[in-house]
């Protein structure tokens, strides 16, 4: 089965500004993780199932595709005249090996992508649905490509609903030869214990800034002047740094520590006009950003107050004697954290309920200078 050419529309394995996956050829920061599965490989211990986990943005797809590539690009070790080849020490693939244009193509016939899919109204579902498990159905039964390997990449698996999720389980439970699914899951306790349980697990980390820098450098994002801000922020995760770049992020945080820093007084045109323009129309995505700024900075706040330390590097110019001059203590450390727990539960009801995103801005704004004067 070739992967279906849905190019024209937006995939749900893909973070908005950056290349596929797919095409990303270079993994950053998780020489651990690939050195497992490599030792696996070489051992003859691969197994067929295996769930990729760890914060979302920090290359689990990027992985998956990687493996996909070396598994489907590598043929079984034979002895020769002259022995064994030596096992890969790296599962890097010459980027014009026909499987790599394959890949690129989305024509790898050893290969199916199992992805959130489009329903009748060309809207894109929330979830992984039973039929689009059940295409593997054919997908397995066709013959087999050189060397007999298939490969199936679930991203991500997390959002497989019930009965999606029941029908990759009696996959896992009787894979057809020769197969490997990759599971990539942002949060595997989501997944059915029984999936877990069959899965080998490749723990994936936070990029450090460096790492960070150089993932970015591949996805051809223009850098800003202040790195350490955006290291900060996006908390070793290169999606979450695309999305701040994209949407304008390090300027919302910098202008939202400028409004912190005038409490308890509170500067309210500023705080006003914050709200507003999170409110306008077109700026959902803005305004989600908002949200997970807000909670960012009162999971600082907290932490400063818990630790005596504000966090390092700073994610805004003087940040960091705003947040000590806020949280100097335990105790202010506790009523931060509080907060921050209500303010998210109200956000996301707010949210669901299609409240006034400015409304929901300001009040959040407004019990954060309570709890400053308090």
């Amino acid at each position: 089965m070739k992967v279906a050419a849905t190019e024209e529309l937006p995939r749900a394995d893909q973070a908005e500004g950056a290349p596929h996956p797919r095409e990303t050829l270079q993994l950053f920061g998780q020489a651990a993780a690939e050195q497992s599965f490599l030792e696996a490989f070489n051992s003859d211990r691969l197994h067929h199932g295996w769930m990729l986990t760890g914060p979302q943005g920090v290359g689990k797809a990027t992985l998956a595709w990687r493996i996909a590539r070396f598994l489907l690009a590598t043929p079984p070790a034979e002895d020769g005249l002259f022995g064994a080849p030596p096992p890969p020490q790296s599962l890097d693939i010459d980027p014009e090996h026909p499987v790599s244009h394959r890949l690129s193509a989305l024509a790898e016939p050893g290969l199916a992508s199992i992805t959130r899919s489009y329903d009748d109204k060309g809207k894109q579902r929330s979830q992984i649905v039973v039929d689009d498990i059940r295409k593997l159905n054919r997908f397995f039964g066709l013959s087999a490509t050189d060397g007999g390997r298939r490969v199936v990449i679930v991203d991500a698996a997390d959002e497989m609903n019930t009965s999606a999720a029941n029908a990759l389980l009696k996959m896992l439970e009787e894979p057809p030869a020769r197969t490997t699914i990759l599971l990539v899951s942002h949060q595997p306790s989501r997944l059915l214990p029984t999936i877990r349980s069959r899965c080998r697990t490749l723990r994936l980390g936070q990029l450090s800034p460096d790492d960070m820098q150089s993932a970015l450098a591949q996805t051809g994002a223009e850098l800003p002047q202040n790195p350490e801000h955006l290291a900060a922020l996006a908390q070793g995760s290169v999606g979450a740094a695309l999305r701040l770049l994209n949407l304008g992020g390090l300027a919302i945080y910098a202008e939202l520590a400028q409004i912190l820093d005038t409490l308890p007084r509170l500067d309210r045109s500023r705080a006003l006009k914050l709200a507003e323009a999170a409110a306008q129309r077109g700026a959902a995505d803005k305004f989600e950003l908002l949200l997970t700024l807000m909670e960012t900075a009162l999971a600082r706040l907290a932490r400063t107050g818990a630790t005596g330390t504000p966090p390092s590097p700073e994610a805004a110019p003087g940040e960091a004697a705003m947040l000590t001059r806020l949280s100097p203590h335990p105790a202010k450390a506790r009523a931060w954290a509080d907060l921050a727990a209500e303010a998210t539960q109200r956000a996301r009801h707010g949210q669901a309920v299609n409240l006034d995103p400015a409304a929901l801005v300001l009040d959040t704004v407004f019990k954060m200078q309570k709890t400053a004067a308090s």
